[in-house]
């Protein structure tokens, strides 16, 4: 087998290359770095073995000798190793020794690439490293060398008298000393340079100064430092999102939060994963649906179980509804119909379960049946009311919502107040957290919710309701989030209760 020396890239997930997604698919063991994406590692398959050997400042969790030998140990073994590292593992990342000790010991080894943050952190900044008129050429170096040379190896006078564009990397304790070297050098005082700390990451944060100012106030670790008129350029776009540097949770079940947390971090969000429901099938057996002249979905899920497991292991075929008319909760469920080939006949205009009632036609055919596929722990407004009309209904309970695996360190994010807004997406996730935290905390993240029904069981226990989508959908929760925490004038708000 072989060993993958892979470059994670500069902390933006979405940065990671194809290749690099392959090789972590098919990883026996990885072994990865304090700067790699935590993301990064939900690639890998889950019964492979993670072996953190981070460093930070001060402080080394395995000395670079210990992970050189830990790799070839691996390689040797025959297992598919992903040494997974920050940016690119040949650009100050010392994948180049770990390389050699591969090749030393006879290991198979290849280099994946990964997006450097030389390059990246000042894209997400809005500076290009070249720009017509203003840099031809960048030089990219270290603002951290071995502290037990004799010799510094970077002439940093040299460097300003090249011109182009400068990019320091790992040179944020020696951001002043770096600064009077070049300007000694003879690069003006007022000579633009951008800080980017955090780059790609939700809380980046750009700090534009000049070579004279930034010997005049601390730079804090990770950063690029860029210096050079293109600093002096603005094309910034990244820490202009709506939700920028904003904390959101999101308390859906793993499989149905990626949709949710893909678009919040589309709007600049960091988002805490923290799954308070599971979404668990029952046994269910199908009842003859020529009896039937309705199918109702309450949910999407209800959609994606009953055609996975009605009519046995190979699930149903959408040909057996041919004779229905098919009723949607709403637009969500309507697309899951419509992924197995069924049109809904029947949608409301408000996604709620007394919506879809007041849609039905009525009086109901007498003696017309309705199927009504559903979670067994929903609200008896829809049996209940199409009853009423004179519809005889059978309820086929298709699955529960269980206690979801919930992240510990999550959770008391959230009681720290660690957190912008907490976004509820059903009545169920909402139960789950309160249970969890033992209560909402105080203070009180701002709250989201995805309609009426989720808004009045928060209340009842004891959460205050911030906003509530006026769509019941993913979207309408998005949306009402952004205006929630965007003032006015366009500028983020400030989280409640003085935080």
């Amino acid at each position: 087998m072989t060993v993958y020396l892979v470059g994670a890239g500069p902390g933006d997930p979405g940065l990671c290359t194809r290749r690099a997604a392959e090789v972590l698919a098919g990883a026996d063991v990885v072994i990865y770095d304090r700067l790699a994406p935590a993301e990064l590692l939900d690639l890998a398959p889950e019964g492979a073995e993670r072996i953190d050997v981070g460093k930070a400042p001060g402080r080394a969790t395995m000395s670079q000798d210990a992970i050189n030998a830990l790799l070839v140990e691996r390689g040797r073994r025959g297992a598919a190793v992903v040494r997974l590292k920050g940016g690119d593992p040949f650009v100050f990342g010392r994948g180049g020794e770990e390389a050699e000790a591969l090749a030393e010991a006879g290991v198979p080894f290849e280099v994946v690439p990964g997006v450097t943050s030389a390059i990246a952190a000042p894209a997400y900044a809005g500076v290009p490293v070249t720009h017509r008129g203003l840099a031809t050429h960048v030089t990219i170096v270290t603002g951290h060398e071995d502290p037990t040379k004799a010799a510094a190896d970077v002439d940093w006078r040299a460097l300003a008298r090249a011109g182009g564009t400068i990019v320091v990397l790992m040179g944020a304790a020696r951001a002043g000393a770096i600064a009077a070297e070049l300007m000694a050098g003879g690069l003006p005082p007022d000579t633009p340079v951008v800080v980017v700390r955090n780059g790609t990451l939700p809380d980046q944060r750009s700090d534009r100064t000049t070579l004279a100012g930034l010997g005049t106030r601390p730079v804090a670790a990770p950063a690029a430092i860029v210096v050079g008129a293109v600093a002096g350029l603005d094309l910034g776009w990244f820490e202009r999102r709506v939700l920028h540097a904003r904390t959101v949770v999101v308390t859906r079940a793993r499989e149905q939060a990626s949709g949710l947390a893909r678009r919040l971090r589309d709007l600049g969000a960091a988002v805490v994963e923290l799954p308070t429901i599971a979404i668990e099938p029952v046994p269910f057996e199908l009842p003859p649906l020529h009896r039937y002249a309705w199918l109702v979905f309450t949910s999407a899920n209800g959609v994606r179980i009953f055609f996975q497991h009605g009519l046995g292991p190979a699930g149903l075929d959408a040909r057996a509804l041919g004779h229905l008319q098919v009723a949607a909760i709403g637009p969500a469920t309507a697309a899951e119909l419509a992924r197995h080939g069924i049109r809904a006949d029947l949608v409301p205009d408000r996604f709620v379960a007394e919506a879809l009632l007041e849609a039905f036609p009525t009086p109901g055919a007498p003696g017309e049946r309705v199927l009504l596929a559903r979670a067994a722990e929903a609200r008896d407004v829809l049996p209940e009311g199409l009853g009423a009309q004179g519809r005889l209904v059978d309820v086929l309970v298709l699955y529960r919502t269980v206690v979801g695996p919930a992240d510990p360190d999550a959770v008391e994010r959230v009681r720290r107040g660690e957190v912008d807004a907490v976004t509820f997406t059903s009545s169920s996730t909402v139960t789950n957290l309160t249970g969890l935290l033992g209560g909402p905390p105080r203070p009180q993240p701002l709250v989201v919710t995805i309609g009426p029904v989720t808004s009045a069981r928060a209340a009842e226990l004891g959460w205050r309701v911030d906003a509530e989508a006026t769509e019941h959908t993913i979207d309408g929760l998005c949306d009402a989030l952004v205006r929630l925490l965007r003032r006015p004038d366009g500028e983020p708000r400030g989280r409640p209760d003085g935080g």
